[in-house]
């Protein structure tokens, strides 16, 4: 056993990865290991890397020399994305002593009976034709909500995208095992749970391991409604084309799946689309929006686009803004395009130069600003609960509604992982919108 050790974890990227660090670190601490903050001093350092942040290896660099700083003869070790993309490049980092793949960081203490530093990092990393068999995750004691796997890997071949490279052909968990999990989620007191994955619209392929749909997507979200004691259930990133009608009324109507969707575009262009090879044109996007918002007047939709893509001229990417601009969304995540090796985008083209790229994406971070105000701005006067977290961030609490409205109030511990109903009044300066007490009832209602 290893009851004197200590472990500390550092993750980048995803909900996904979240999840499967949550579900690594548990693994550690049944071998005996103590989970530390990553800022303290720690005998094993986990890095959980992620390929689609640019600048992966400058991050990952910087990371590193920080975990030394704690303890200059800690054991480091790499696992993620990055960590199967490029293992070769991260073991040679100074400080890295073990670089685990796509399938290998599962058994990551299989691989640490010995823990002394290495002159060179080694790596355990399989061919990605090998990441065809599932690993159930989830995560719990990080946060007031819980991340759930639920599927990995994609059959997709998005032509910027380095992660069916890394995480291998879509397959799913077993609709069983992912009750069971969200089971034991709500058994702990977590009140909302994020369903998470590569692809989760594809849920149900490679269920059993073979490569038809055992289950869809929609009879997991039935499924998962009846689950007791669980007050919320959010989808995460869900593709447009995987996004049924069936799903969306049904959610409209569900006590637990809350109105909130998180729907990747990547261009308002059709042109654009057909380069990138996305599985839908615009019209389909502008009909899943419609339809939400038909159904569901106050839903919170999020929107994923990437500028600078190859081919992406001035008209093409007025194209996108105007588009966003005109479509009923509630906040961008916006992507400046950046070459990936192996990718057929990387070998496309009508380059983008990168001042372009980054005035393009301030363009629609400024939209994304307006958007959310906009939207925020449409929920007053409207009644909403709050699952409030558990941090103290400079004397504010802070949750979320649950269709995504950010709200802080004057620090109170004894509304860490409440769901506290509330009236939507005003918006604050830094577009929070801010909540305490009536004194003179006891109503709740949000005010500067």
């Amino acid at each position: 056993m290893n009851a004197d050790k200590k472990v500390a974890f550092y993750t980048l990227g995803c909900k996904l990865n979240f999840s499967e660090t949550s579900t690594i670190a548990r693994d550690f601490q049944n071998e005996g290991f103590e989970r530390v903050d990553f800022e303290e001093s720690a005998d094993v350092y986990v890095i959980n890397t992620c390929s689609v942040t640019d600048n992966a290896d400058k991050r990952f660099k910087s990371i590193v020399k920080n975990a030394l700083k704690q303890n200059d003869n800690a054991f480091l070790i790499a696992i993620g994305c990055y960590a199967q993309l490029k293992p070769e490049e991260l073991a040679e980092v100074h400080g890295v002593d073990l670089v685990l793949g796509a399938t290998e960081k599962f058994k990551v203490t299989d691989y640490i009976n010995d823990l002394s530093k290495n002159d060179m990092g080694e790596v355990h990393s399989c061919e990605i034709s090998e990441a065809d068999f599932y690993v159930g995750s989830y995560s719990i004691g990080d946060r007031t909500r819980a991340f759930l796997k639920v599927q990995d890997g994609c059959d997709y071949k998005c032509t910027y995208c380095t992660i069916p490279l890394a995480r291998g052909i879509s397959r799913s968990d077993t609709l069983d095992n992912v009750l069971k999990n969200a089971k034991e989620i709500s058994e702990k007191n977590i009140k909302e749970i994020v369903l998470t994955g590569v692809n989760i619209g594809d849920y149900g392929k490679g269920e059993f391991g073979n490569k038809r749909h055992e289950h869809t997507f929609f009879e997991l979200v039935q499924a998962l409604d009846e689950v007791k004691g669980i007050e919320r259930l959010r989808i995460s990133s869900i593709e447009p084309n995987l996004l049924k009608k069936e799903t969306i009324d049904f959610v409209a109507q569900s006590k637990t799946f809350v109105p909130h969707f998180h729907i990747p575009l990547q261009s308002g262009s059709d042109t654009l689309l057909k380069l990138m090879k996305r599985r839908y044109l615009r019209r389909i996007y502008t009909d899943r929006v419609r339809l939400i918002k038909e159904r569901m007047p106050n839903a919170c939709i999020g929107v994923d686009v990437i500028v600078g893509f190859p081919g992406e001229t001035d008209a093409l990417f007025l194209e996108t803004y105007n588009y966003l601009s005109e479509l009923d969304i509630s906040y961008l995540h916006v992507f400046t395009y950046s070459e990936r090796p192996n990718t057929k985008a990387a070998e496309m083209e009508g380059i983008v130069p990168i001042s372009k790229r980054k005035k393009r994406s301030k363009m629609l971070r400024g939209l994304s600003v307006k958007k959310r105000r906009a939207f925020y701005e449409s929920q007053i006067g409207t009644t909403h609960t709050v699952l409030f977290e558990s941090e103290n961030k400079e004397g504010y609490i802070q949750g979320f509604t649950e269709n995504y409205v950010k709200v802080k109030t004057p620090w109170n511990p004894s509304l860490v992982n409440t769901v506290q109903e509330v009236s939507l009044s005003k918006i604050d300066e830094d577009g929070l919108v801010r909540f305490q007490e009536a004194s003179s009832d006891n109503e709740q209602m949000l005010v500067v």
